[in-house]
C-alpha cells in the first residue's frame, strides 16, 4: 500500500467514526438546507442517492425535486466504470443493487446536471473522500467533459476533515451541504 493509499485509508477510518456518531445523534431535518439549495435548480435533471449504512439521507430533498423534474439514482455497471443514473420516484419499486444500495426495478436512464454526492469526508476546499472505488470521480469527470455539472456533497458537519489526501483524479465538489449549512467553492 502506497503512502497516499494509507493516508486515505486512515482518513476514511476516522471519518466513518465521526459519521457514525453524527448519524446516531439523529439531527432534526438534516436535509432542510439541501432542499433550499436544490430549489434554485428546479426542473434540472438531478441525481441523488439512496442512503446506505450511516449516510445522511437526501430523500426528502429528492422527493421535493421529483415534483419539478427528473431525479435519478446511481447504478453501478462494473468495477472501473462510471456510474449511470436510473430515474427514481418516491414510490418507485426498488430492488437490491451492488454494494447494498437499492436501485429502481425498471431502468430509465437520465443524464444529470446536478448531483447530490455521498461521501465519507470533505474539506473546506471542495475535497471529497469517498469509499475508494473512484465511481463518482470517473462519473463527474465524464459528465464535466460534456458540459456544466453541479456537484453537491451532502454530509453531516462532523464529516469535515482538516486536510484530505488527494490524487490527480479526485474530482472536486462545487458545494457541500450539511445539516448545519452550505459551503460553496
Amino acid at each position: 500500500m502506497s503512502a497516499q493509499q494509507e493516508a486515505k485509508r486512515a482518513a476514511r477510518e476516522a471519518a466513518f467514526a465521526r459519521r457514525r456518531a453524527a448519524h446516531a445523534a439523529r439531527p432534526a431535518e438534516p436535509a432542510r438546507h439541501l432542499i433550499r439549495v436544490l430549489g434554485e435548480h428546479r426542473g434540472r435533471p438531478l441525481a441523488g442517492y439512496l442512503p446506505i449504512r450511516t449516510e445522511i439521507d437526501p430523500r426528502p430533498a429528492m422527493t421535493e425535486a421529483a415534483r419539478h423534474g427528473p431525479v435519478g439514482v446511481p447504478v453501478i455497471r462494473g468495477k472501473g466504470l462510471p456510474l449511470v443514473f436510473s430515474r427514481w420516484a418516491p414510490d418507485c419499486r426498488l430492488v437490491p443493487g451492488p454494494f447494498g444500495a437499492a436501485i429502481p426495478e425498471t431502468e430509465a436512464l437520465i443524464v444529470p446536471e446536478v448531483l447530490i454526492v455521498p461521501l465519507v469526508a470533505f474539506d473546506r476546499y471542495g475535497g471529497r473522500l469517498g469509499y475508494g472505488g473512484g465511481f463518482y470521480d470517473r462519473t463527474l469527470a465524464g459528465l464535466r467533459a460534456e458540459g456544466p455539472v453541479l456537484a453537491i456533497g451532502f454530509a453531516y458537519a462532523a464529516q469535515e476533515a482538516e486536510d484530505l489526501p488527494r490524487d490527480a483524479t479526485d474530482e472536486p465538489l462545487d458545494m457541500i451541504v450539511t445539516e448545519e449549512g452550505v459551503m460553496s467553492f
